[in-house]
């Protein structure tokens, strides 16, 4: 069994304008307490908690923000803060309904403040509606929730877990690890060692690395200019543009990533664990903020998820000095430039190597000496349709029982 976490999109579908208020009045209370508790410098829960309390959200946005913002400020090292914040939910909030006789199927309840939820008509992905399905039926996990607008629509975006069954019947010991190295240089890098032991078959993203270099230069100036001349609306307009176009970027590059694994015969993805990048490695203050701006996360979960729907494991390792050992006889190096790694060993006949490659061999070397660990699970469109009456939860009390009234479709 592999297990698998994957984010499922909802757009929430035609809010009245009652409702519209109540999802604006609950972003602007969250980012005003974001934004209070992160110049607060809160690097614990209890501090964080102490300047979020006073808001009125509700206890799951309260609980997000306690565990969030300490983070920012001591694993992340984020020296500013972003406007398009999503209102994060913990899980426990988070209540379906489904109705598969109805015109739009799905409802989903938002926590406004304490005492008060919205039950919302929700469209899902198409192509995520069986992990919908498990969601509901209990049999997938479910994580952290994140409300947010693009271009005037409202969505939800809810982590899940799930095990999926690893049909391949390949021992471990037959696999070909091919290391996956993510970096600043070049986006993501792949390599792994033939039947002789030589790496080969490199593959470097280093244009679409350029590409979201570029892109993330454009949003930071940009918007500052936009937003120092007062123009915040069309500066947020701006930057989801900006974002989309990254993540398109991500998509691209991670679904070319598993198929390059489909060309290896009983492939294995090896990539580094992020718990040991993001709390036990020190690269300074400054290295940190570029590492997690990257997005380490976000290619992780995309190459994770799309290598376990093709059949394809993945596996972690300790990314330890990946980039500074010589593949060829282990001796730490340097790096004269990003994209060139020096071996400090005269006797080794390697000198000068491709440096994210080396390090991508680095990290398919750790699978074959055992030092792998399967990651544990981190508590980290289409319209509408008219027709059919909607039998709705409606808007109710956080203590009161859900209740069923039939409403005309859009009704909410």
């Amino acid at each position: 069994m592999t297990e698998l976490t994957k984010t499922l999109e909802l757009k929430l579908v035609d809010p009245n304008a009652h409702k519209r208020r109540k999802l604006q009045e609950t972003r602007d209370a969250y980012q005003q307490a974001l934004a209070d508790a992160f110049e607060a410098g809160c690097t614990t829960q209890t501090e964080a908690n102490d300047v979020v309390v006073n808001y009125d959200l509700s206890g799951y946005a309260k609980n997000a923000l306690k565990k969030y913002v300490p983070q920012l400020t001591t694993t992340y090292n984020a020296d500013e803060l972003h406007d398009d914040h999503p209102v994060r939910f913990t899980n426990e909030g988070l209540r379906l309904d489904h109705n598969p006789q109805n015109a739009i199927e799905w409802y989903v309840k938002i926590p406004h403040h304490e005492d008060y939820h919205l039950w919302l008509p929700a469209q899902p992905n198409p192509d995520q509606r069986e992990w919908l399905e498990a969601v509901n039926a209990g049999d997938a996990e479910m994580g952290e929730r994140r409300l947010f607008q693009r271009d005037e629509t409202w969505y939800l975006h809810v982590t899940a877990t799930r095990d999926v069954e690893d049909c391949s019947g390949v021992a471990d010991d037959a696999r070909t690890p091919i290391g996956v190295d993510i970096g600043e240089a070049s986006l993501v890098t792949v390599c792994h060692r033939d039947e002789n032991g030589s790496p080969t078959r490199p593959e470097l993203w280093a244009d679409e690395g350029k590409t979201v270099r570029r892109l993330r230069k454009t949003y930071f100036t940009a918007t500052r200019r936009l937003q120092e001349r007062g123009s915040d609306r069309i500066a947020e307009s701006f930057g989801d543009a900006l974002w989309n176009h990254i993540d398109d970027v991500f998509h691209r590059v991670t679904r070319d990533v598993v198929e390059h694994a489909e060309s290896v015969p009983n492939p294995v993805l090896v990539l580094e664990d992020l718990t040991y990048i993001r709390e036990s490695m020190d690269y300074g203050e400054y290295m940190n903020r570029r590492l997690h701006g990257w997005a380490f996360a976000k290619l992780h979960a995309q190459i994770r998820y799309k290598a376990v729907e093709t059949g394809i494991p993945v596996e972690t390792v300790n990314p330890r000095n990946t980039s500074k050992e010589c593949h060829a006889c282990g001796e730490v190096g340097y790096r004269p430039k990003q994209a060139t790694f020096k071996c400090t060993n005269d006797g080794c006949w390697m000198g000068e190597y491709q440096a994210d490659v080396n390090g991508a061999i680095n990290i398919a070397d750790r699978y074959l000496s055992g030092e792998s660990r399967s990651r544990e699970h981190e508590t980290d469109d289409d319209s509408a349709e008219d027709g059919a009456c909607l039998t709705a939860p409606q808007d109710s009390h956080a203590d009161g029982a859900t209740q069923q009234e039939t409403r005309g479709t859009y009704a909410s």
